[in-house]
């Protein structure tokens, strides 16, 4: 039984591990999402109609989902 425990307690400490890694990718992929957005929203205004002041709604706001990646390590694992 404690072969067993210790077993899976290692699996465990590894899945968390990977996990952590895989929380930091998506965390940096974001960032990279936001930043190219930005540009594209810069670029799209810039090269916009001045008589069409209305922003284009076919770009999505990529902010609204960021609020579950606020503080990923205070997830219990």
């Amino acid at each position: 039984m404690d072969r067993l425990n210790s077993k899976l307690y290692l699996q465990n400490c590894y899945i968390m591990k990977e996990n952590e890694k895989l929380r930091k990718k998506a965390q940096l992929l974001n960032q990279e999402n936001q930043a190219l957005l930005t540009e594209l929203k810069q670029k799209l205004t810039k090269g916009s109609n001045p008589k069409n002041n209305a922003p284009n709604s076919n770009i999505p706001d990529l902010n609204l989902n960021s609020s579950s990646n606020a503080n990923p390590s205070s997830s219990s694992n």
